[in-house]
Formats: C-alpha cells, sequence, structure tokens
C-alpha cells in the first residue's frame, strides 16, 4: 500500500483530490474500484471515468475530469509502469543455492544468489549479487553474470558470455549459440569456429525464445538498455546501439550495425553487412537490404521511407487496372503508327 502522495513524490507528478488516499494496486479503467489506482492515455477511453470506482486515476494534463482524485502526470504511462513496478515490489524472494543443483566448484557467487534446482553452472562462473537464476538454466564455463539478474527457466548460456547488470532473460532464451558461419568446399560445407563471445550490457532484457549467436570473432554486443521481444534472433558479430527495441521474429543478419534508440517492427528483416543509423524506425515486416540514415521511418520490402511507402501503397491495389490500361493503349498506339505508315505511303 501507498498514499496518492507517496505515488506522486515517485513520479514527480502533481495531485487533484485527496493526497492520502491508500493505493493498494493498479487495474484497468472498466475494472477498478476502492483502493485501485487506474490510468488514462488515450482521450477515447475518458467515457469510461464517468462510471469508474477507483480511487485515483493517472492522467495527463489538461483533461478536465470531475469528481475524481487525480495524479496528473506528463507521462502517463511512464509513471503507470514506475507506480506497478513499486506496489508490485521485488516479485520474487531470494531462496539461496537449493538442492538439486549441479555448480562447478570453481564458481563464484556474490550475495543473496539464488540458484534453482535443475540448474547446471560451469566452471569459473561468475554471479553477482542478488542475480536469481530460475530451474533447468545451464550456464557455460567462463561466463559472466552481473547483479540483480533475472535469468528465467531453461535459459542456455554459452561459453564466455559476459552479461552486465539488472539484465532479464526470459525463458529459453539462447546467449551464444554458434553463429551461422559455413565455408564452401566444393559441393559442402566446412563449418567456420564461431569462438568470439556475446556482450549483453546494463539493463538489456531479452525475450523468450530469443537466439543471440556468438562472434566468429570478436563480439556481438547488445548494448545498454536494449529491450527485445520474443523469439528475435541477432546472428553472428551484430552490434545493437543503446536503448534499442526489437519487436518479436525479427531478424538481424551477420555483422550489420544497428544505430542508437533503433525502433525495429516484429517480422522485420534486416540484412546483413549493413549500417542503420540513430533513431532509425523500421515499420513491421519491413526489410533493410542497405544503409539505412537516422531519425527516419521506414516501410516496405526493401524499406524505402514511410512516406513514400504510402504513396506507392496507394498504387498496389491499382496494378491489375493500370496494367489492362497500359496494353490497351500500348494496342492503339500501334494501331496509329500503322495508320500512320499507310498514309505516309
Amino acid at each position: 500500500m501507498a498514499t496518492l502522495e507517496i505515488l506522486a513524490e515517485l513520479v514527480g507528478g502533481e495531485i487533484i483530490g485527496d493526497p492520502q488516499v491508500e493505493i493498494f494496486q493498479i487495474k484497468p479503467i472498466d475494472q477498478a474500484g476502492e483502493g485501485d489506482l487506474t490510468f488514462l492515455t488515450n482521450p477515447k477511453y475518458l467515457p469510461y471515468l464517468k462510471d469508474c470506482q477507483a480511487s485515483a486515476v493517472i492522467i495527463a494534463p489538461g483533461f478536465e475530469v470531475a469528481g475524481q482524485n487525480l495524479l496528473v502526470s506528463d507521462n502517463p504511462y511512464l509513471a503507470f509502469a514506475k507506480i506497478l513496478t513499486e506496489l508490485r515490489g521485488t516479485g520474487y524472494a531470494p531462496v539461496g543455492i537449493m538442492p538439486g543443483a549441479v555448480i562447478a566448484e570453481s564458481a563464484q557467487f556474490g550475495n543473496n544468489v539464488s540458484v534453482y534446482p535443475g540448474c547446471y553452472i560451469g566452471e569459473n562462473v561468475v554471479v553477482g549479487d542478488n542475480s536469481m537464476i530460475f530451474p533447468n538454466t545451464v550456464i557455460y564455463d567462463d561466463v559472466q553474470i552481473g547483479a540483480d539478474c533475472l535469468i528465467h527457466a531453461g535459459c542456455l548460456i554459452r561459453e564466455q558470455t559476459q552479461i552486465g547488470n539488472r539484465v532479464i532473460l526470459q525463458p529459453g532464451a539462447v546467449i551464444g549459440s554458434d553463429g551461422f558461419g559455413f565455408a564452401p568446399d566444393g559441393g559442402a560445407y566446412f563449418k567456420i569456429p564461431q569462438v568470439g563471445i556475446v556482450v549483453l550490457e546494463d539493463d538489456v532484457e531479452i525475450g523468450a525464445c530469443c537466439t543471440l549467436d556468438r562472434a566468429a570473432l570478436g563480439e556481438t554486443r547488445i548494448k545498454k538498455g536494449c529491450k527485445f521481444d520474443n523469439m528475435v534472433h541477432i546472428a553472428h558479430n551484430v552490434e545493437v546501439g543503446g536503448d534499442s527495441v526489437i519487436a518479436g521474429q525479427s531478424g538481424i543478419a551477420g555483422s550489420s550495425r544497428i544505430g542508437r534508440h533503433a525502433t525495429i517492427g516484429g517480422q522485420s528483416a534486416i540484412s546483413g553487412h549493413i549500417t542503420l543509423g540513430d533513431n532509425i524506425t523500421i515499420a513491421g515486416k519491413g526489410g533493410a537490404a542497405q544503409n539505412l540514415a537516422g531519425n527516419q521511418v521506414y516501410s516496405g520490402t526493401p524499406a524505402i521511407p514511410h512516406k513514400q511507402w504510402i504513396k506507392s501503397s496507394l498504387i498496389f491495389g491499382k496494378l491489375p487496372e493500370m496494367r489492362r490500361e497500359m496494353s490497351a493503349l500500348s494496342k492503339r498506339l500501334r494501331e496509329l503508327e500503322e495508320q500512320i505508315k499507310e498514309q505516309s505511303e
């Protein structure tokens, strides 16, 4: 429980109404009741406030709402996220090293580390303070994991991977699998050893069933603050700039460089050995096949500036009709040319 006053201080918001009202949890606007906090980020939901029984509402400046306790924030969605984190707490109580975990003698753990049954932790692994490793996780030799990390069930972390602080791996993530490297040998292929590593910097979150390949040489690096949705594939030697977000089922081919604060929509594909600039946005199912400048929105495959893609997409449905018209015009042009030729003779 927290008072509205405490929550307002947490998010730097302004209170309209009773600052001492008690808040126990956050609920959707159509389900909230007494003791609940709800939030409003879209004006189309304003009519729901008429019958809302919540004790308080997070809202943006400029909305006129009478008879409600309000927490006014310039960024209601961010305020909601911070308050939800505060009310929820850490979520997982430390359990220590539980029976059933297989741990090499050379592994080193900080304070309050939790390791659940079914885990395997190899030689010379280092795990920082307050990190939690959930059941059936496999960690190869020489891995370094920072403080306050959550490694959820069924993750696999290959040798020499380096993981920073406050990193979250959702269930089934594979970090450090071999990159897709093969040298042609006549009609066959010779496997190229992948001897590089993967580096996840601080505050990275990797979704369920993502695969991040180790570098052939050097590093595959995911920079600070990146957030990946489920089923994202990052190939060998890729670098993703800080605070970038990548939606599900997207893939980035080998040795590409993604700038800082990139937004990659779901099912997007980034070709290998290209560079995308800072603050770039690739719309869902976009395909980047060449270097693209930053600070722009791109759509389509191959990706082109979004405004240009909108104009092009308006034509797609008319292509069959345009083809018929072109055929008719071409036929008419040939007839006219024949007539001119006959007249000239």
